[in-house]
């Protein structure tokens, strides 16, 4: 049987908020990024963040999980990343 080979799609220059939230598993589906931008959880360079918002590498995103904030500097945009790389996408700013 033929060795399944590694694909990597190549870096985009921007990606949907909520398609971002879902790929570098900050948030773990689409729906629940969807309404967590829906329901200003979300803001971008201290805007709110809306699902369709172009997100740009360089963006610092700040979430809100109930009284926590934890604040992320986007490093990459990728269409797709295995589980091992997302954290790769993303890191945390104190």
């Amino acid at each position: 049987m033929a060795k399944k080979t590694e694909e990597t799609k190549s870096p985009v220059s921007e990606m949907r908020l909520d398609k971002f939230l879902k790929v570098s598993r900050i948030i773990k589906r689409r729906s629940v990024a969807n309404d967590a931008c829906d329901s200003d959880h979300v803001s971008v360079n201290g805007k709110p963040g809306k699902p369709g918002l172009k997100l740009k590498v360089g963006d610092i995103l700040t979430v809100r999980y109930g009284a926590n904030e934890t604040r992320y500097e986007v490093l990459s945009i990728s269409e797709s990343v295995r589980k091992e790389q997302a954290a790769d996408m993303y890191r945390i700013v104190p």
